[in-house]
C-alpha cells in the first residue's frame, strides 16, 4: 500500500512539474511536449485510480490528437518566429491578480473545508467502463457535452480564418470579387 502512495506522490510530482514546465518554456514547441508529458503522466494516475477506459481515452484523445493539432498550429502560425519581448502587458498583471484570487480561495477552502475528512466509497465494477461513461456523458452531461464541442467547432473555424490572411485577400483580387460585391 505505501509503494502505491509513493508511486503516486512521484507522478504527482512529474505532473506539477511538466505542467510548471509548460508554462515557463518560452519555445512554443517545448512547451507542447511538456503538455504532453502532463498528458501522459495523467493517464498513468488514471490508471493507478482503477479508470483504464479513462486513462485510454486520455492518451488517444489528449497525447494523440489534440496534441497533434497543437502542434500542427504552432507550425503553420510560425510562434518560433515572433519578436522576443512581451506582447501582452497587461496579461502578466491580470494572470497574478488572477493567481493570487485563486490561492485565496484555496487558502480559503482548507480553512473551511480542511479538518473534514473525506468519504472514501469503493467504485463499483462497472466504474470507468465505457458503457458507464457513455451514459454518464449522454445523460447527465448532455449540455456541457455540446457546449465543449460547440466551442471547439468555434475555435477551429477561428484557426482557419486566422491562417488564412493575405492569401484569402489575393484569391479575391484574383476572382474579381471587390468589396461592393455581394459575394464573400
Amino acid at each position: 500500500m505505501l509503494i502505491t502512495y509513493l508511486i503516486f506522490g512521484v507522478f504527482g510530482l512529474v505532473v506539477a512539474a511538466s505542467a510548471l514546465g509548460m508554462l515557463l518554456s518560452r519555445n512554443a514547441v517545448y512547451s507542447a511536449l511538456f503538455l504532453v508529458l502532463n498528458f501522459a503522466t495523467v493517464a498513468v494516475l488514471y490508471l493507478i485510480l482503477g479508470a483504464p477506459f479513462i486513462a485510454l481515452v486520455q492518451i488517444t484523445v489528449y497525447a494523440g490528437s489534440i496534441m497533434v493539432l497543437f502542434l500542427f498550429v504552432i507550425m503553420l502560425l510560425g510562434a518560433e518566429k515572433m519578436p522576443p519581448g512581451e506582447p501582452l502587458r497587461g496579461h502578466r498583471w491580470l494572470a497574478i491578480v488572477f493567481g493570487l484570487v485563486f490561492l485565496a480561495e484555496l487558502v480559503l477552502f482548507l480553512i473551511y473545508r480542511g479538518g473534514m475528512q473525506a468519504v472514501v466509497n469503493a467504485p463499483s465494477l462497472e466504474f470507468g467502463s465505457p458503457a458507464a461513461v457513455g451514459m454518464m456523458l449522454f445523460q447527465k452531461y448532455t449540455l456541457p457535452f455540446e457546449v465543449t464541442g460547440f466551442i471547439l467547432v468555434v475555435a477551429t473555424v477561428g484557426a482557419i480564418l486566422f491562417t488564412r490572411g493575405e492569401g484569402f485577400k489575393s484569391r479575391k483580387r484574383t476572382l474579381g470579387i471587390t468589396s461592393g460585391d455581394k459575394a464573400e
